[in-house]
């Protein structure tokens, strides 16, 4: 009666573990996802003042409009080309010129890849290579060349920060030349 009584609890329970969805993560495709930083004080900072759009992408591609505030944002590439190209564009009144706008260019490769009967079939990518300017960026990088579904922040961007005691906090983020 025992064995019987187990081999029916661990059926259940088989059959429960394969019905669940908690081998997929929300973030179902594989989107890498940027985080802002100071590089003066290495750590995580808010901008209020920047719009972020793609560059030679199809219909609207604004990711972020100012105005928003953001810490981070999921920069999408696009899996029928090698390279993908952000804009960042900042907004304050002392840096709104199209001259301080900064670049993130990616290039990778796109793989195919089944994740599984619960996530389904997505692209991942691998970076094979960056580059930025460095208006207002000072530097950028990468923590995880393989950008799968996985949910953390695969991408630091660093900006020049000023010192926050000597910043106009209205201005917000604090960014400098």
């Amino acid at each position: 009666m025992c064995i019987v009584h187990c081999a029916l609890c661990i059926g259940v329970a088989v059959a429960l573990s394969s019905c669940n969805t908690q081998g997929c993560t929300d973030n179902r495709s594989a989107i890498p996802l940027a985080e802002f930083y100071s590089y003066s004080a290495n750590q995580a900072i808010t901008l209020d003042s920047v719009q972020i759009h793609g560059i030679g992408a199809p219909g609207d591609s604004l990711l972020i409009g100012a105005g928003e505030r953001v810490s981070q944002v999921y920069l999408p590439m696009r899996s029928d080309f090698t390279s993908t190209a952000w804009c960042l564009s900042y907004r304050w009144k002392a840096l709104d010129y199209d001259a301080l706008n900064d670049t993130l260019t990616f290039n990778y490769t796109s793989e195919p890849w089944f994740a599984g009967s619960e996530c389904g079939a997505m692209y991942r990518y691998h970076i094979d290579s960056f580059s930025y300017t460095r208006h207002l960026i000072d530097s950028v990088a990468v923590m995880d060349s393989l950008i799968t579904n996985v949910d953390k922040a695969q991408i630091r961007v660093y900006f020049r920060t000023a010192d926050p005691d000597t910043t106009d906090q209205t201005r917000g983020g604090g960014l400098s030349l």
